[in-house]
């Protein structure tokens, strides 16, 4: 299900990148490697059926994949899980619990249940991480397996959640290289929910360069790569950095409008994506 965006709106207005309009038409999350429009991944924290109805209506069109955030999915009840999870396939977003929630599943030793319930409820997707526990690489790409064997798409993720923890870039590539040899999709790079003290952020939610950079020279596919930032000032130093097109994770459901408005040149922050180069005009005078 897709809604009509352009209106009555001249397409410079709508879109004066010109790099997004393909996202009215194309899949919501289409298979990677991604060559078109950047990939929007959006944390929900515990939206409400009125509130994530409207998130829906007003965003759907800007969303390909809602995360559960952490261990949330079973704290609802189950008609109003499964209320949402289908809202979201309907208008072809992908849907997945957090990575913790698996983690919590390997922990406790219930994997299995964890994959049953998971694709009872209708969820499309997983995300395999190891933020919080030690997962060794054996066991992470058996979980990328089950999770391809039962048909849900899977997006892994790189980093802890210790405040302080630093990214590794070769040992990122390594684990980027082996997850998409598994058969994940994506990698997102972890920064939390807050975006700060975490991955490629310091304590300030300000970007380390120097990791950022050094990331660049060992991951062979950025276009694999998904960031998670949830704060503006994170958004518009990736969107500047690698253009409209980067794949950004963990933004609030309020948050998609501005970000979309940033992809394309309708806010200032990066209001020159929007700018065309246009041919000078040839002017003759008669003296």
């Amino acid at each position: 299900m897709k809604s009509t965006l352009r209106a009555v709106w001249p397409s410079e207005l709508f879109d004066p990148s010109g790099r997004r309009q393909a996202s009215e038409t194309e899949e919501r999350l289409p298979e990677l490697p991604v060559t078109g429009p950047g990939l929007t991944m959006v944390i929900d924290k515990g939206l409400g059926r009125s509130a994530f109805t409207d998130f829906v209506e007003l965003a759907a069109n800007y969303v390909n994949c809602v995360k559960f955030g952490f261990g949330t999915a079973p704290l609802y009840t189950t008609e109003l899980l499964m209320y949402k999870i289908g809202l979201a396939k309907r208008h072809g977003i992908m849907v997945m619990p957090g990575g913790t929630l698996l983690e919590t599943a390997v922990q406790q030793d219930v994997v299995p249940a964890f994959f049953d319930t998971v694709c009872r409820l209708g969820f499309n997707g997983i995300e395999v991480s190891d933020g919080t526990i030690d997962l060794p690489r054996k066991q992470r790409t058996e979980l990328i397996a089950e999770g391809k064997k039962r048909g849900l798409r899977v997006v892994t993720e790189f980093g802890k959640k210790l405040s302080g923890s630093l990214i590794d870039a070769t040992h990122l590539a390594e684990t980027q290289e082996s997850d998409l040899e598994a058969g994940a999709e994506l990698m997102t790079v972890e920064a939390r929910e807050s975006g700060m003290g975490v991955g490629i952020f310091d304590e300030h939610g300000e970007c380390r360069l120097d990791i950022l950079d050094n990331i660049l020279k060992f991951v062979p596919d950025r276009q694999r790569l998904m960031w998670e930032a949830p704060l503006k000032q994170q958004q518009v130093l990736l969107l500047r950095k690698f253009g409209p097109g980067v794949h950004l994770g963990n933004i609030q459901p309020q948050d998609i409008l501005s970000l979309e408005t940033m992809r394309r040149g309708l806010r200032q922050d990066t209001f020159e994506f929007g700018i065309q180069h246009k041919q000078a005009k040839e002017y003759f005078y008669v003296i």
